[in-house]
């Protein structure tokens, strides 16, 4: 998989591609992840990329001219282009799974106090990580390369990724680790049974429980 992501703020990305799971997996040449200053498709001479809006209004918005030629040089016919946005379709689970199937995903970020609404004419999709307002996309863009790239096959085992949040619309069980018994907290009984089927009869029960109580709204079209 390519991932290019359009930004201002080439910067913000070099911590997040040199640690962990997203720098194992471009080492193991799973995903190539290019980050592209849109600033340098401007076609003014002082590189200007925003602009006062037609109408009046608070705030600068992004011009289309960067978008526009920067698109030009980079999308292919497997490209998937992304607008991270708060007016977007909120990002989840099902949709990094749908996105893993790309080849090719185009994420740019907007910035400012918004973007000339002629870009839309070239996004494929607009994703949204909540509804709350950011100083720019590149957040929203971490988390949804991150969301992602773990589930590109053979970045992360198999089986961790079969027993995660949302995978069967159920949050993931409380897990624990050594010691039994810290400050008089124990770890279940039935974890330390040994026996592996009442153990994944917990886990479901636990994980029904962990829904039910913190996210009830997956549980309204599941028959418990």
């Amino acid at each position: 998989m390519r991932i290019d992501v359009l930004t201002l703020f080439p910067n913000f990305f070099e911590g997040f591609l040199n640690e962990s799971i997203i720098k194992r997996a471009i080492l193991k040449k799973k995903v190539e992840i290019n980050i592209i200053n849109f600033r340098d498709y401007s076609p003014l001479n002082n590189k200007q990329v925003d602009d006062t809006p037609y109408g009046g209004g608070a705030g600068m918005v992004l011009r289309c001219e960067p978008i526009f030629l920067c698109l030009d040089e980079i999308k292919t016919k497997d490209s998937l282009v992304i607008l991270l946005s708060p007016q977007g379709k909120t990002f989840k689970e099902q949709t990094a799974h749908t996105l893993k199937k790309y080849k090719h995903i185009i994420l740019i970020c907007g910035h400012y106090e918004g973007i000339d609404e002629r870009i839309k004419t070239l996004v494929d999709m607009e994703l949204s990580i909540g509804d709350f307002v950011l100083t720019g996309g590149e957040i929203p863009a971490m988390a949804v390369i991150d969301a992602v790239v773990r589930l590109i096959p053979g970045v992360i085992k198999e089986e961790s990724l079969d027993v995660e949040s949302f995978n069967n619309q159920l949050l993931d069980y409380p897990n624990y680790t050594k010691p039994s018994v810290y400050r008089s907290l124990k770890v279940p009984e039935v974890l330390l049974s040994g026996d592996h089927q009442k153990i994944a009869e917990y886990r479901k029960m636990e994980q029904l429980r962990v829904t039910k109580e913190k996210r009830p709204d997956l549980l309204e079209d599941k028959d418990e």
